[in-house]
């Protein structure tokens, strides 16, 4: 058996005994050392996602150690480091054999429960994966870091897919982790100035600690204003959007320049109002990015070497146990929480 931190229902986590995983043919049995709460496991925790249908074992950035393995696995043996993607691809559909593995035919994502399919994630003291999704992690990185390398490659995805030949200026919409990350991602991948808009002074104060050239604590007409003067009227090359509401996407839209990039990367409301005019005569390229396609190598290097800092955005480590209280404490939208980590092995104080 193996405790669980279980999703029962809408706004109600608890510790549960669970029968503990067993790999199958080319799967590895994981012990979980960390496991990050993801802000889409904090709207599948109220259930407007519709992505985390209860009973479900939430939790997909996690890090930990190989246990056992199943017949066949090669790569890996019991003490190894790892981590893994948190999408599972079928890795023989048209999308995986050209190397797209985040749009693949058959794609689940762990600790989501959505009708299609159920697949338990890593709130837990042990989860199966299988082998061709997991990643080895050097000795120098801590699990809690580790864990942080799922967002971390879909921060690099987003800055895959926009096709950067370096020297830009970038706008990114949105201090949150993944705006804090792909504005480090763009600076890694040669752009020459990373502008972050967000109205959240603490947030932006983090953005210009990690290496943010301008903040810009603005939104709407006078966002657009500040753009406008740090850029010379022109606007700017790029913009990645890091919220994904109507507000911002047309904000992101309006500061770039013509035969610019606005990259898609938020997505909290299902649909936007798109400026087709402004779009269509001022050439512009809208990209969408999903989830990850391969970065995690990337991640890895980039996190270990400081190229990316993750340690700044951790809050809190805390015991698996604590969850409900964190789940409750980012739902109420508390000022000045980031990423919590949540570890099986530190149990709660008193």
């Amino acid at each position: 058996m193996m405790q669980a931190l279980v999703l029962t229902e809408y706004g109600h986590l608890e510790m549960k005994d669970r029968p503990a995983p067993v790999p199958a043919d080319g799967e590895v049995l994981i012990r979980v050392a960390a496991c990050g709460i993801c802000g889409s496991d904090v709207h599948g925790y109220d259930g407007s996602s519709g992505r985390r249908i209860p009973p479900l074992i939430m939790g997909h950035e996690a890090a930990g150690s190989i246990v056992s393995t199943g017949t066949g696995v090669h790569r890996f043996h019991p003490g190894d480091r790892v981590t893994f993607d948190s999408t599972i691809c079928c890795g023989s559909c048209p999308y995986c054999l050209r190397g797209e593995i985040n749009l693949c035919d058959r794609r689940q994502v762990v600790g989501v429960s959505c009708g299609e399919y159920r697949r338990d994630g890593a709130f837990a003291e042990y989860i199966v994966v299988p082998e061709r999704i997991v990643y080895p992690i050097p000795a120098s990185l801590s699990f809690a870091e580790a864990a942080m390398l799922e967002p971390v490659s879909v921060a690099l995805h987003a800055v895959a897919v926009t096709n950067l030949r370096g020297g830009e200026t970038a706008l990114v919409m949105g201090a949150g982790m993944i705006g804090l990350l792909t504005m480090q991602a763009a600076r890694a991948a040669g752009c020459s100035r990373v502008l972050v808009a967000d109205i959240d002074p603490t947030r932006l104060e983090l953005a210009r600690s990690m290496g943010a050239t301008e903040i810009i604590p603005h939104s709407g007409a006078a966002l657009l204003s500040e753009c406008m003067r740090l850029t010379e009227g022109i606007g700017v090359d790029i913009a990645f959007e890091a919220v994904g509401r109507d507000e911002t996407v047309n904000a992101a839209i309006d500061a770039t320049r013509k035969g610019g990039t606005v990259t898609l990367i938020g997505n909290v409301t299902p649909e936007v109002r798109l400026p087709l005019q402004k779009v269509v005569s001022r050439e512009l390229r809208l990209q969408g990015t999903a989830a990850s396609a391969g970065e995690y190598p990337l991640a890895i290097e980039y996190i270990s070497t400081g190229k990316i800092q993750v340690k700044p955005l951790i809050t809190a480590v805390a015991g698996l146990d604590e969850g409900p209280r964190w789940f409750e404490r980012l739902h109420a939208r508390e000022p000045n929480l980031m990423k919590i980590v949540l570890a099986p092995s530190v149990k709660a104080a008193g």
